[in-house]
């Protein structure tokens, strides 16, 4: 235990002020982006604070990326919408329980790892798609609402204030690192710009105009909701949908985080953090979360490495509901927008545009597909589910083209079919239309030496081909068969009818139809 905390509060990549400051950056960004997502929820501002607060304090001290922060998310919010309009906000408690128990389990079963089968395209995809879904929403700050109710775009004074503020906070975010590195250029930008509108007496919108964020300590509750099989039949879909979202989300952070660090993180780790983190505020009013990249690009930018940043971030969040909640909402909602921007225009693949040409076509069309879905449906897991699967089908296409044989007659007589390339579902039509049944000889033989069977439909295409030469009365030989393909065709010879005698090194196929009338 001591040296867990010794590890904990010892920063190995960077210094302790480094880290606190960071941490503090991050605090005072969380704070507008959690009030926004409680109302895109329907829920009030405070459970979307206490639930960055729990979220974020947990996986900074449990999770499996030092550096990366944790809290309420869009994403999560766009599904439990429907859930807290159509039940009531109890049954949004009950359903991140059970979202942190199931995140729980797929990180006890080591499913982390199947992050790995992203390929790169999805990934450049997700972060172009998300830089552009971060930017796009800061626009919402350039509206108001009128008398009327309407929203309408702001014009005159109030734009250009906004603008000039926007912009000032981008170029100290932008070139205050060319002159000192001593303090984040982030909480420099906020802490300038508020001191400008403050002491300048400039009309301009506050935090506090989204909504107060004053308020107590967290409180245990249970959700009041019937504890039946109807009430877990209503909350398991969103609670499935919640959580594969925050996992993909959050592992998918980790990943880019650790390419930036250039160090790696734990991803099974950080799924039974993640599940744990969503347990508790389940049990304490939260709407649930996950790994939030915006705010895990300006840590890591800021110089936060450790768990330091996000236990200080997660913290300092908690103290300004406490306590500061009447200064933090003077804070211009100007230069939070002017800090989302930069982390906009950080997070953004610029080297992605340079390889349109110099990479396959189904590369750059899963990329730009994964950044169209991302950017109008705002469904992270979404889009990746359907940039793998694209990617998946291409692959299957390319090793299909692969299957190939080459035939050749021995001095007995016999016909060899040398097959090369994998035998699976979108190559088994092409290794049928190989043979000849007709005109081959009495006796052929079929090498797998460069190839094997991948599934049932491989196991299915030899069945088909010896069938057709044994109509003819012709025998079939398989050789040089690899043992997993050995044990698929045991597995299915009651499947498909067909038995095999193994002869070293060949063994013979033989149909039950042809077993039957020897």
């Amino acid at each position: 235990m001591t040296q867990m905390f010794y590890r904990l509060f010892k920063p190995t990549q960077a210094n302790l002020k480094d880290e606190v400051l960071s941490g503090l950056t991050v605090a005072l960004a969380l704070v507008p982006e959690a009030v926004a997502f409680s109302l895109i929820a329907g829920v009030s501002p405070l459970v979307g604070l206490y639930t960055a607060f729990i979220i974020g304090l947990i996986t900074s001290i449990l999770g499996g990326r030092p550096g990366m922060i944790s809290g309420a998310t869009g994403a999560i919010a766009v599904v439990v919408v429907a859930l807290v309009v159509s039940h009531g906000v109890e049954y949004l408690f009950a359903a991140v329980v059970l979202m942190g128990l199931i995140q729980i389990a797929v990180g006890l079963l080591k499913l982390g790892k199947l992050i790995r089968l992203v390929p790169h395209p999805v990934m450049f995809g997700f972060v172009n798609g998300l830089a552009i879904v971060i930017g796009m929403a800061q626009f919402e700050q350039f509206k108001f609402t009128t008398a009327a109710g309407t929203v309408e775009w702001m014009t005159g004074n109030p734009l250009y204030v906004m603008i000039g503020l926007v912009a000032l906070t981008m170029v100290i975010i932008k070139f205050l690192p060319k002159v000192t590195t001593a303090v984040p250029s982030a909480l420099v930008a906020i802490l300038t710009i508020s001191l400008v509108v403050i002491f300048g007496g400039i009309d301009t919108r506050t935090v506090g105009d989204l909504a107060s964020i004053s308020g107590g300590l967290p409180e245990f509750h249970l959700p009041l909701v019937p504890m039946n099989w109807e009430t877990f039949m209503i909350i398991l879909p969103y609670s499935a949908i919640m959580a594969g979202v925050g996992l993909i989300e959050s592992l998918l952070t980790l990943t880019l985080i650790d390419e930036i660090t250039e160090t790696r993180g734990h991803g099974n780790k950080e799924c039974v953090a993640q599940g744990v983190a969503n347990v508790t505020t389940g049990f304490f009013g939260g709407m649930g979360g996950c790994a939030m990249i915006g705010q895990s690009l300006i840590n890591v930018n800021a110089g936060g490495r450790n768990r330091i940043s996000g236990i200080v971030a997660s913290v300092g969040l908690l103290i300004f509901i406490l306590f500061l909640s009447s200064y933090i909402e003077m804070i211009p909602m100007a230069a939070l927008v002017g800090l989302m921007f930069m982390v906009a225009i950080g997070t953004f693949e610029w080297a992605s545009l340079k390889v349109f040409r110099k990479v396959p076509f189904h590369d750059v069309l899963v990329m730009v597909i994964v950044t169209l879905v991302t950017v109008f449906l705002h469904n992270l897991a979404l889009a990746v589910l359907i940039g793998v699967i694209i990617s998946a089908l291409v692959f299957a296409w390319q090793n299909a083209k692969m299957i190939r044989t080459r035939k050749r007659v021995d001095e007995n007589g016999v016909k060899h079919y040398e097959v090369f390339g994998p035998l699976f579902f979108a190559s088994a039509m092409t290794f049928g239309q190989k043979f000849d049944p007709i005109n081959d000889p009495e006796e052929i033989v079929i090498d797998f030496a460069e190839s094997r069977i991948v599934d049932h439909s491989g196991i299915d295409a030899i069945h088909k081909v010896t069938e057709r030469y044994h109509k003819m009365g012709k025998t079939v030989y398989i050789r040089h068969l690899d043992s997993s393909s050995r044990v698929l065709l045991a597995k299915a010879e009651k499947i498909i009818n067909v038995n095999y005698t193994d002869d070293d090194p060949s063994f013979k196929i033989v149909l039950e139809q042809e077993k039957a009338m020897a």
